[in-house]
């Protein structure tokens, strides 16, 4: 039986609380220097991807095809955490669940209890590149791989990705306040560019559709 083939993805807090909330399904990645397809119209589906790569291997390094996976693969998320090992400090996110090792910053908003909490007994969070597999929570099956220009997103996608629907159903960037549009669109396109993405450059980019493994 062949195994299945894991990578690790980061996603800020966020996005971790959208997938966990069922929002997100979808992200976006920018295509890296290296594949340039700006002669080709419409967009790459995964075996597109594929029969470019053996007949037009000019376009991409030699390490560099489909850096996501294809889709059975599956994503392990890093997220931005705290291991809670030799601090003296028990974590049991539910009541009459076990004690666990590792914090996330996601399940604390800033200025929440919990976030006091830690700041209190002198906690910091460590970035997600930082993250052993061992801390992670969050496994993703990817169930689709394709490239397009980054502003082809529809409003179906647009939500897919995450944005967040606020009180008014107006749909805004995250769940952590900030402009707010009547559409999901210029939404995602504020969250593209809070992460320092570039919308009015139109880039190539990853579109990896997922689905919710664990928890």
């Amino acid at each position: 039986m062949t195994a299945i083939k894991e990578r690790p993805i980061l996603f800020s807090a966020p996005m971790v609380r959208a997938i966990l909330d069922g929002r997100k399904t979808v992200t976006r990645r920018a295509v890296r220097a290296g594949f340039n397809p700006d002669d080709l119209e419409g967009t790459l589906s995964a075996s597109e991807c594929r029969k470019l790569y053996r007949e037009l291997p000019q376009y991409f390094g030699a390490s560099y095809f489909c850096p996501y996976g294809q889709p059975g693969d599956r994503l392990w998320v890093r997220e931005t955490f705290i291991d809670l090992r030799g601090t003296g400090v028990e974590h049991r996110p539910d009541p009459d669940g076990p004690l666990q090792r590792y914090a996330y910053a996601a399940d604390c908003r800033p200025g929440s209890h919990s976030d006091e909490a830690r700041k209190d007994f002198g906690l910091k969070y460590k970035p997600s590149i930082h993250m052993p597999r061992a801390a992670c929570r969050i496994l993703l099956e990817i169930t689709d791989v394709r490239v397009e220009r980054l502003q082809d997103i529809t409003y179906e996608q647009a939500a897919a990705e995450g944005v967040h629907r606020g009180p008014l159903r107006e749909w805004c960037a995250s769940d952590e306040g900030g402009a707010c549009h009547k559409y999901p669109v210029p939404a995602f396109r504020d969250l593209w560019q809070s992460v320092g993405g570039n919308w009015d450059a139109n880039p190539w980019v990853w579109v990896v559709e997922f689905k919710r493994v664990t928890p």
